[in-house]
């Protein structure tokens, strides 16, 4: 009985951190979308959000986040599967993770030179005779370079489950006559698919709420439902809106984390084996 209550103090910092930093500001964001500009409160913003502008805003939002998300899982499935084969993977796994600890402005900046009118891409075309191209401010280098931001945080989950899986049950199809396709849908990927879905989350959900980048690389031609909240609180002060947007945010973020919620696969059946 001591044991428990002893037990139970250890909580107190946990739900004190939940009550600050995750339930106090939600409140105080759905608090704020139920008041107009003028402070009314009203549930304009709601109605507000239904309409055509924000529809297509959310709609756009999604179309860029799946194109990223699954840009980045063709890059990242095939990495992380030559990095389980490779002598020194866990180097290799350091190596692509590193760039992950710079600073995101100091890599968006470095992509503004690199890919500038000016810059080392353009020269190289001037060489080869295709002449300077726009290419910042353009849907191809704003999911460039959201995908190679989010790179690593697919490849982990994936060389996770991966390196985990044990080989045997690769030989064991194999020697049941298996082509390479039939092993990698029927037992490589389903016994993987718990990194997929970590990898999916990790980059989907923050791939809906992107702002910076929007603004450096795709000079705001791409708007996001970040932008559209940072629009709404810096510039047109509206935080009804903004706090409305947010909450919509938050939900569509809920709903994808159910939607690739992790569940334990026990031993392939008989028809997955088939």
């Amino acid at each position: 009985m001591q044991n428990n209550t002893n037990r139970s103090y250890y909580l107190v910092p946990y739900f004190g951190w939940m009550m600050l930093f995750v339930i106090a500001p939600l409140i105080l964001v759905i608090y704020f979308s139920l008041f107009d500009l003028h402070g009314n409160f009203s549930f304009i913003n709601y109605q507000n959000f239904f309409t055509s502008v924000y529809l297509k805003l959310t709609l756009s939002s999604f179309w860029y986040a799946f194109l990223i998300t699954a840009f980045t899982l063709a890059i990242a499935y095939p990495t992380a599967y030559w990095l389980t084969k490779t002598k020194h993977k866990q180097l290799w796994l350091l190596l692509i993770i590193i760039p992950s600890w710079i600073n995101l402005l100091l890599k968006t900046y470095a992509f503004i030179g690199i890919f500038g009118v000016k810059g080392p891409l353009n020269k190289l075309f001037e060489s080869i005779g295709i002449g300077t191209q726009q290419i910042l401010y353009t849907d191809f280098s704003f999911i460039f370079v959201s995908v190679y931001i989010f790179i690593p945080f697919m490849i982990l989950p994936i060389f996770n489950s991966l390196d985990k899986m044990n080989p045997t049950l690769i030989d064991a199809a194999r020697d049941l006559g298996s082509s390479s396709w039939t092993t990698f849908t029927k037992v490589i990927f389903p016994l993987t698919i718990n990194g997929v879905k970590s990898g999916i989350q990790a980059v989907f959900i923050p791939s809906l709420s992107l702002f910076m980048i929007t603004r450096l690389i795709a000079g705001n031609k791409v708007i996001t439902l970040g932008t559209a909240i940072e629009q709404q609180f810096l510039v047109t002060r509206n935080w009804g809106m903004g706090s409305t947007i947010a909450v919509f945010l938050i939900m569509f973020m809920v709903i994808i984390m159910i939607l690739t919620g992790q569940k334990d696969k026990g031993a392939l059946s008989n028809e997955q084996i088939k």
